[in-house]
């Protein structure tokens, strides 16, 4: 039974035990994994044939403490795609290091998948972001690795990727490429933004000064999630897309009487899920093409 403690990171054979008590259960061979941000986990229900996990049934796996996410794992059909599906994530604000949060990421990895779509929910900062937009990730900030908490910290095992990985090329160009033309395929070209997200490290919302130290860094969204996952997913070798739905602006002036709430974030969500839905399940067919 893999050790859940968590004084060092899950060694390749833990991560591997985890991948195969899943592949032991499942007929489901994915090659593409989606990690589905808050309130977006209505994704699911575009699935078929699925084989559902709850994280708590899965032998050393975190259990998600978050309002929108389920946390479930999934394994089905999409589009004809076999895939599996993360039904919520994990967040250092829930207690847990970046290590572990990220660790899902190796066992997709080890289970077979090449590629991973990662969703979030984020506020907006660039002026060129409204409300409801979907921007596509083209680069992004680490501030919980300027503070010291990388999920690649500690002993490298050289089967899951290098000691020194690049991250230059983090987002790749072809699938951001073919999300603008599913888009305007869609007629929604125009709520489609692309930009540079920063991961910070909640679970509080950002100050006003944050959010203009944040802007003058080069940030135009921000959120709480997603950029330990890439790090992992690109340590290990795979190919990443990456999608965040602007659900608030964030306060560049000390005059704005509106604050953020979860509720607002879940809200506009909800009312994004199914429009995001449509585009991912038009998107996943043509990851795997070249």
């Amino acid at each position: 039974m893999v050790d859940t403690g968590d004084s060092q990171p899950y060694s390749y054979e833990q991560v591997q035990e985890i991948a195969q008590f899943l592949l032991d259960r499942t007929k489901i061979r994915p090659k593409i994994a989606i990690i589905c941000g808050t309130g977006l986990g209505d994704l699911i229900e575009s699935v078929t044939e699925r084989q559902i996990f709850p994280y708590e049934d899965i032998p050393g796996f975190p259990v998600s403490t978050v309002v929108g996410h389920a946390g479930k794992l999934v394994f089905g059909v999409l589009n004809g795609v076999q895939l599996m599906c993360m039904q919520g994530r994990f967040h250092p604000f829930e207690g847990y290091p970046v290590w572990k949060c990220a660790m899902p990421v190796r066992v997709m990895k080890l289970c077979g998948i090449t590629h991973l779509i990662v969703t979030n929910a984020a506020g907006g900062i660039s002026e060129h972001l409204d409300v409801g937009d979907l921007m596509i990730i083209k680069d992004h900030i680490n501030l919980l690795g300027f503070s010291g908490k990388n999920p690649l910290i500690g002993p490298n095992d050289e089967r899951f990727g290098p000691r020194f990985p690049a991250t230059v090329k983090c987002y790749d160009r072809g699938i951001r490429k073919k999300v603008m033309s599913v888009a305007k395929e869609m007629g929604i070209a125009e709520i489609i933004k692309e930009g540079v997200y920063t991961a910070q490290g909640g679970p509080a919302f950002e100050t006003v000064a944050e959010t203009r130290c944040l802007k003058a860094l080069g940030t135009d969204a921000v959120g709480m999630s997603t950029v330990h996952e890439v790090v992992t997913a690109r340590h290990c070798g795979l190919t990443v897309f990456g999608m965040s739905l602007i659900t608030n602006r964030c306060a560049l002036s000390y005059d704005e009487e509106d604050e953020v709430t979860h509720e607002a974030v879940l809200e506009v969500s909800s009312s994004r899920a199914k429009l995001l839905q449509q585009l991912i399940c038009r998107l996943v067919p043509l990851v795997l093409q070249e």
